[in-house]
Order: structure tokens, then sequence, then C-alpha cells
């Protein structure tokens, strides 16, 4: 039994840190997206 908990700390912790990392990320990622098509258009109307 001992063994199974040694194996879910070993497996469920960077899990974790995982899921929680890729949503922060995500996030990030979303508001980049937005600055860039809002820099493209504002470079577009200065030609």
């Amino acid at each position: 039994m001992e063994e199974v908990y040694t194996q879910i700390a070993n497996l469920g912790f960077p899990i974790v840190i995982s899921i929680y990392l890729l949503v922060r990320i995500e996030g990030k990622l979303d508001d980049l997206t937005k600055s860039i098509n809002e820099l493209s258009k504002v470079i577009t109307s200065m030609k």
C-alpha cells in the first residue's frame, strides 16, 4: 500500500503542477494574441 502512495506522490504532483502552469499560460497566450491582433490593425491603419 505504501508503494501506491509513493507512486501517486511521484506522478500526481507533476501532473497537478503541469495542469496549473498550462492554465496560467493559456490566459497569457490569449492576451498576447489579442495584443498582436490589435497591433496588426494599428500598423495596417498607418499605411
